[in-house]
């Protein structure tokens, strides 16, 4: 039991659950806890989870670290989150959720994004115009398939006109989090990103536009006040003290979303270093010294938690949630046909039937797109398949197909990563629920052709990113420092064999994309225009 010492009670809220982890500045994680948090499908591109789970879960976990008596609570000197992103939360003046929150995988508000858009002539889908402001302003643009803050808002105020005239702020989930903690309305200056209203061009001056205000077509004051990431917030509200039996007087600093603060919780703090994170979506991020849009392959440098730098990101809608489906909906979905409950053991049994199969699935593929694509296409329409089954395969074969599938997808996008960077990484460190299986780490090296860094304590990244945030706003340690604190696990070297294997597999998994396109399109490009 630590005696002395300074320690972050750091929130890890992804779309799977809410984790809980006790982190000392140097990123030690002490004592860690977990709740999840379910998620409603609607009308089948719809997406959404109720606030007051994250929150009970956040209590719960957080209660269950505090009991474990790790470090003292006096020792405990801020609360600092870091929370899934491109989720909206429409509120009352009293901080109450009016509706369900609306999630970075809901498509629903992409016909009314459509709407706002209309125009005669378009560019990438956009009226050139807007998209020029947009890029030259924010370092992006609304994402075409609704999945972000600027389609919520709008699928709001087209579908929900009740809910929208009662909403005094719209916040992100960082936001909405940080508003049960404080009792402050505020957004940081990587949550409110996606609701493209703010000037990013001087990365370390943040501020809302009026100009582009008036495009989103969301009423100004519904937008909350701007603060740093790294900005000591206020201090936890009494009912919060009194429910975890922290200090009244606990400083809450603004946090981060995911890759924000993952970027930082892998240690990959210096320019052009790549990290990797595999969680239920899928992502590459790295630091740049420069801002910058590829509209055609959906990636940009943007504002992040690093003073004077943008973060890269360049996201896929599903990553480790395909190895979630296939344990949930699949293997142990309850049908009455088989009598059988997941065990904690579970995805370790699926990560060693990946690992004792043979490399290619014994030619089975799998297409990863359960809910959509976003890089290095934009695109609602697609779902995820098997390919190529025959008599001879069976469920071990799935298993590996969808190990394969996931990594080919992150292949996918490695090329426009490198052409927006100018060069090829050597390396790349692996995160996230993903990075936790062994066998998934060799085949990202395999797929990928690059050196595979297993971060240490792959999961917990994100709550020791969010750790280090609060650490650098209370003034007790720098970012830098921090980072230097990160270790690596395990390295992973790509197998020539395996790696020639990959390239012809690689070759086949896009030709299956660009001749089954138009297919997914006839099948679900118009359930859009049926719900909303």
């Amino acid at each position: 039991m630590a005696k002395s010492g300074q320690y972050i009670l750091a929130i890890d809220l992804g779309t799977s659950g809410c984790k809980v982890g006790l982190v000392s500045i140097t990123g030690e994680v002490m004592a860690w806890a977990f709740r999840p948090v379910q998620l409603s499908v609607v009308d089948s591109i719809g997406a959404e989870q109720r606030p007051d789970d994250w929150w009970n879960a956040f209590l719960e976990a957080a209660r269950e670290v505090l009991a474990l008596a790790a470090v003292p609570r006096t020792n405990i000197v801020a609360i600092s989150s870091s929370t899934q992103g491109e989720g909206t939360v429409a509120v009352d003046r009293d901080g109450s959720p009016l509706m369900n929150a609306v999630l970075w995988l809901d498509m629903r508000g992409a016909r009314h994004l459509k709407r706002e858009m209309r125009s005669t002539f378009k560019v990438a889908g956009y009226d050139p115009v807007k998209l020029q402001k947009w890029i030259r302003m924010c370092g992006g643009a609304p994402a075409l398939s609704g999945k972000d803050p600027a389609g919520h808002m709008l699928l709001i105020r087209d579908a929900f006109p009740e809910v929208y005239d009662r909403t005094y702020k719209f916040l992100n989930v960082l936001d909405y989090f940080n508003l049960r903690l404080t009792g402050r309305f505020v957004a940081t200056q990587d949550s409110i990103l996606t609701s493209w209203v703010t000037d990013n061009r001087d990365v370390d001056n943040i501020r809302y536009d009026d100009g582009l205000i008036a495009m989103s077509g969301i009423d100004r004051s519904k937008f909350p006040d701007l603060v740093r990431c790294t900005e000591v917030i206020g201090t936890i509200l009494p009912a919060v003290s009194e429910a975890l039996g922290l200090e009244p007087q606990t400083p809450v600093v603004a946090g981060a979303i995911d890759n924000t603060a993952a970027a930082l919780g892998a240690g990959t703090l210096a320019d052009y270093d790549c990290h990797l994170y595999v969680g239920s979506s899928s992502w590459i991020a790295a630091h740049l010294p420069f801002k910058k849009t590829s509209v055609l392959d959906q990636i940009g440098s943007v504002p992040c938690a690093v003073p004077s730098r943008y973060l890269m990101i360049a996201m896929q809608s599903s990553g480790a949630n395909n190895i979630a489906f296939l344990k949930d909906r699949i293997v142990f979905h309850d049908d009455g046909l088989i009598d059988a409950e997941p065990s904690v053991d579970t995805y370790r049994v699926l990560d060693e039937i990946a690992g004792r199969m043979p490399v290619g699935a014994d030619g089975a593929m799998y297409l990863p797109w359960l809910f959509g694509e976003r890089c290095p296409v934009d695109d609602r329409a697609l779902r995820a398949g098997i390919f190529n089954l025959s008599m001879e395969h069976n469920r071990e074969t799935v298993v590996r197909a969808v190990f394969e599938g996931v990594a080919l997808n992150t292949r996918w996008m490695m090329k426009p990563v490198q052409r927006f960077m100018q060069r090829r990484p050597e390396a790349i460190t692996m995160i996230g629920g993903g990075a936790m299986s062994n066998t998934w780490c060799q085949i990202y090296a395999d797929v990928l052709g690059v050196t595979v860094r297993q971060a240490r304590d792959p999961m917990k990244a994100n709550a020791r990113g969010a750790a280090f945030i609060g650490a650098f706003g209370l003034g007790l340690t720098s970012l830098e420092e921090a980072a230097k604190h990160v270790q690596i696990e395990r390295f992973y070297e790509p197998d020539r064999s395996a790696q020639s294997f990959y390239d012809e597999r690689f070759g086949i998994f896009t030709e299956l994309h660009r001749r089954l396109a138009p297919i997914y399109q006839r099948l679900n490009g118009s359930r859009g225009k049926k719900h909303g």
